[in-house]
């Protein structure tokens, strides 16, 4: 890179944790933070307390509210906004960026109104000169932060850009894989969380480990159905994208939708749970994009189903596991691209 200045669009956990990642790679940081008290307090204070409490931003960390001072000529940009406000965000974007900008997406979700996954909406939103990249995989951004070993994927159109971003984040303390997969990367990285809060509830229902272990599996052919339904291939679901995230998302006590399901097989009502909540537990709203999804495929997801209705037609979560346990089997990888 010429400029070893990169922006980063978004101060939450993983935003916050990025930056301090990138920072310790000898990068000079333009934070924007939404939020001006937040923003305020990250100058000052050198912490952002409300969403990564605990620990210092480096001065190479530059927050700002302005998106327009944050981007600059910045040639790389990095996205890390929740789903429901992408599109919002690359659209304020479209005057900022640089040609030939690199824009690489952090975040995890599918739109509810388009059924697009991230990369499809900065596709329709962004100038056409801008690069699109994606940056996931089994990482909690409290143990980024951190520093503790982690192994992310960097997924482009051409593995060119795909080494790029490899370059930028790897670290001792971060392995970065690449991939010319970028639609199941980021399948996989939208659809676990679903599988998450599905887990998070049988295990609230004290159903045992051979449950989990039952819908982390059987999740993850559901998502390899849709996502190789979309063109992606179906060996980047049985990497970290697509089981590796699985795993951390459904069995690790810091997911937020691990959580959020655990309190629904609790007995908690999801409004309680959400207006309790500071950060976004992006499963609750990808799960409608994905049931919208399936049913569009016309493809058989059942753990998705319950977990749907559950939410969202006030489903017990008892009887969704008893419908679970009732739907017709067939082989393992029944409806399957590829296997």
């Amino acid at each position: 890179m010429r400029n070893k200045r990169i922006t980063v669009v978004g101060a939450g956990s993983w935003g916050t944790a990025l930056s301090i990642l990138l920072s310790r790679n000898g990068y000079d940081v333009d934070l924007w933070v939404y939020e001006q008290d937040l923003c305020q307090q990250i100058r000052e204070k050198r912490k952002n307390r409300l969403y990564l409490p605990g620990y210092s931003l480096p001065e190479s960390i530059q927050p700002t509210n302005s998106l327009k001072e944050a981007i600059g000529r910045n040639e790389v940009v990095l996205l890390v906004v929740p789903t429901h406000i992408v599109r919002k965000t690359a659209t304020e974007m479209v005057p900022l960026v640089n040609p030939n900008s690199l824009i690489i997406n952090a975040g995890k979700g599918i739109e509810n109104d388009s059924l697009s996954t991230i990369r499809k909406i900065l596709k329709d939103t962004l100038p056409d000169h801008c690069h699109l990249a994606t940056l996931s995989g089994p990482t909690f951004a409290i143990e980024v932060a951190q520093g503790v070993p982690s192994a992310i994927v960097a997924a482009a159109e051409t593995d060119d850009l795909a080494e790029k971003i490899q370059s930028i984040f790897s670290c001792p303390l971060l392995k970065v894989f690449t991939s010319t997969d970028p639609v199941g990367v980021e399948i996989g990285g939208a659809l676990k969380n679903i599988i998450a809060i599905a887990t998070g509830i049988s295990d609230g229902l004290g159903m045992g480990h051979n449950a989990r272990a039952a819908l982390i599996t059987r999740g993850l052919v559901e998502i390899t159905r849709i996502g190789t339904a979309l063109g992606a291939r179906p060996e980047t679901f049985s990497g970290l994208s697509g089981l590796g995230d699985l795993v951390l998302t459904c069995t690790g006590e810091l997911s937020r939708n691990r959580q959020v399901g655990l309190k629904i097989g609790q007995g908690e009502k999801l409004t309680d749970i959400t207006g309790n909540m500071k950060m976004v537990a992006e499963g609750i709203l990808t799960v409608k994009s994905a049931y919208a999804l399936k049913s569009k495929l016309n493809i058989q997801a059942s753990v998705i189903d319950e977990t749907y209705k559950v939410l969202y037609e006030s489903k017990s979560p008892q009887q969704a596991v008893e419908d679970l346990m009732r739907v017709n089997i067939t082989s393992e990888f029944a409806g399957v691209k590829g296997l």
